[in-house]
C-alpha cells in the first residue's frame, strides 16, 4: 500500500480544525512556513518523518489518526472514527444518525 497524500491531507486539516488553529498557527508551533502547511493539506506534499512527529505532538493525535488511509486495515481505522464520533452523542441523537445511515445505503445501492 502506498502513502495517501490527498487522505492524509484531510485527516491534517480536520485535526487542525478541530484544535481551532490556522494554518499559520501550526505552522508557526511545528516551526515551518504556512505554504508547507497548505500543500499538505492538498496533498501536494508528503511529511517528513520529522515534521509528522511535530504534528502529531502539537495536535496531541497518534501517527495513525494521520495515515489511516495509507494502512492496510483502514476499515478498522474507519470504525474507530465512526465510534469517536458517536461516543458523545445522546441516545436521541444515535437513533437519529442510524437512520441517517440507513437512508444513505439505500440510496447509495439504488445509485449502483
Amino acid at each position: 500500500m502506498e502513502f495517501d497524500a490527498e487522505g492524509f491531507g484531510m485527516r491534517l486539516k480536520q485535526h487542525r480544525i478541530r484544535n481551532h488553529l490556522t494554518q499559520k498557527a501550526l505552522a508557526e508551533l511545528i516551526n515551518t512556513n504556512t505554504s508547507s502547511i497548505s500543500h499538505l493539506e492538498n496533498g501536494t506534499h508528503s511529511p517528513s518523518l520529522n515534521t509528522l512527529i511535530k504534528l502529531c505532538s502539537v495536535l496531541e493525535i497518534g501517527v495513525d489518526d494521520l495515515l489511516a488511509d495509507s494502512l492496510p486495515n483502514r476499515d478498522v481505522f474507519l470504525d474507530m472514527d465512526i465510534s469517536k464520533l458517536l461516543s458523545n452523542c445522546t441516545e436521541f441523537e444515535k437513533q437519529v444518525i442510524r437512520d441517517v445511515i440507513i437512508a444513505l445505503k439505500k440510496s447509495l445501492k439504488k445509485g449502483n
